[in-house]
Parts: C-alpha cells; structure tokens; sequence
C-alpha cells in the first residue's frame, strides 16, 4: 500500500491494510514509510478524508499553510487540496484514514486540524482493536459516527441543538421503527441496513437512538438478541452454533463471550437454569 499522509502518493512507501468499509466509509490501517526532511512535491486530494494518528508526528502542508501533525490532532483534507508532507523526525508513523461520504465531512468544521483529547485518542483505539478482532459492522460503525461526533462537540459544533416537542415525537417513532426492524431481522441487521429500512441516514439513527434511550443501537441489539438466545435455548434449542448464526454472531465463541459478559454466566450453566 502506498503512503497515505491525507492523500495515496503513487510510488512512495508505506505499509497498511483496509480495516472495513462501514456505512459508507473506508477505514485504512497504516504505517509511513517516507523519511525526508523536505516536503514532497504536492499532489492533490481525491476524496474527503479524516487522518487520526495513532503515533509519530508529520508536517503537513494543506493548500500552503504548514500543520504539525501528532497523535494530539486529526486532520481533514478534501478533494483538491494541495497536499505535501514532511517527515523531520523520520519515518515510521501509525495512523488510521477515514474515507468519508461528503454528507459525514460536512458535519465537521471547515478547517484541516483538529484537536484530539485523551477520551477521543482512547476511541480511536478501540476502533482500530474492533476492527482487527473482527466486530460486526453495526457495533464499528456507531464506534465511528462516535468519533466523529466528539470531533465535531470539540470544535464548538455540538450535532444536536434544542429538542422541541413535535420532533421529540418523531425521534420516538423512529427508534420504534428501528426495534422493529431489528427484531424482524433476529437482530442480524448493520447499522446502514437498518437506516434504509427506517429512511434515515446511520448517523441521525445512532445519535437519536442513543439521545431517546440512553443507550447505543449496538448495546440495545445486543442484549436484546442474547434474550432471544436465551428463549431459543429455553424452548429446547440445541445448537448454539445454530443459534450463533441465526442471530448475527460470529460464531460460537463471539455468542459464548457476549452471553458471559452480559450474564455473568456461559451458555452451557445458563442452559442449567433454565432448562430442566
């Protein structure tokens, strides 16, 4: 893979791999391998991306004004930008690219840098660590609308503004049409699936679903399709890896770990209780 510093530059080097494409945004792993002092000739941005360091630091030059890039800032670069880097403390920086829809940048504010504080650097990580342990799309994807809903909140552009009646009413209504569709799905639906069926974007489902009950659309689901495990294994299911696929697991050992997690108990001593 070539280097990605907010832009491909064909022929240089870097490491990296694609970590997912997730409601509509490709997620890209990467480490830099250039290590000149001088800026790069400047090539020009070709897609709307949000670059989040995760160690090393970069100069940037973004149509000639010159950024000093660390694991403290995230940067946002747009088709045609001019774009050059600098590596003055060598090569070797981790980062993760965000390719995003033009609906998602235009959330963000219209500037190249932004700050990066402690809770938002711990988000990013976990992002990557979901996505390198295999997460299903529904729980990466609202790990990103999270992200870039903290980066918005720290530039002083809050997503949600006062909640008058008549849309509280409407809020309501969607997040019934998203239980719904889950449930008529067995809980095995992803975050974009479930925003078609409601006629919504992802990220307005994510933000109203977490403002209305106080909890992610993915903690929702999960508990909800352990409690269907649960009536399944009580009504004489046997296969749990049967009943891992039918509800949207990764297999056996991801059900295994979530019932635990949830339950304080595995299946098989859950089984016990319930079924005599």
């Amino acid at each position: 893979m070539n280097c990605d510093c907010g832009v491909r530059y064909a022929g240089q080097p870097g490491t990296g791999r694609c970590l997912g494409h997730f409601d509509g945004i490709d997620l890209i792993e990467a480490w830099c391998g250039l290590d000149g002092k001088r800026f790069t000739r400047p090539a020009y941005g070709s897609a709307h991306r949000l670059l989040l360091p995760r160690s090393g630091a970069f100069l940037l030059r973004v149509n000639r004004q010159e950024i000093f890039v660390d694991s403290a800032s995230a940067v946002l670069t747009r088709p045609g930008d001019e774009l050059s880097v600098a590596h003055p403390l060598g090569c070797g920086e981790a980062f993760t690219a965000m390719e995003l829809r033009p609906d998602l940048m235009a959330r963000l504010p219209a500037t190249h840098r932004l700050p990066v504080d402690d809770q938002l650097d711990l988000r990013h990580r976990l992002l990557v660590a979901s996505c390198r342990w295999g997460a299903d799309d529904l729980a990466v994807s609202e790990q990103v609308h999270a992200i870039l809903d903290r980066l918005a909140a720290a530039a002083g552009t809050p997503p949600d503004g006062p909640t008058r009646p008549a849309t509280a009413t409407v809020h309501r209504r969607l997040v019934a049409a998203a239980r719904e569709a889950l449930a008529a799905a067995r809980f095995a639906l992803g975050l974009e699936e479930i925003a078609a069926l409601v006629n919504c974007s992802p990220h307005h489902l994510s933000r109203v679903f977490r403002a209305v009950t106080g909890e992610t659309l993915t903690a929702y689901r999960n508990r909800m399709r352990i409690r269907a495990v649960l009536a399944d294994v009580q009504d004489g299911a046997g296969s749990l890896r049967t009943l891992a696929a039918d509800y949207g697991f990764a297999d056996q050992a991801h059900l295994t770990r979530a019932v635990r997690r949830q339950l304080g108990h595995p299946p098989s001593a859950v089984r016990r209780m319930l079924v005599r």
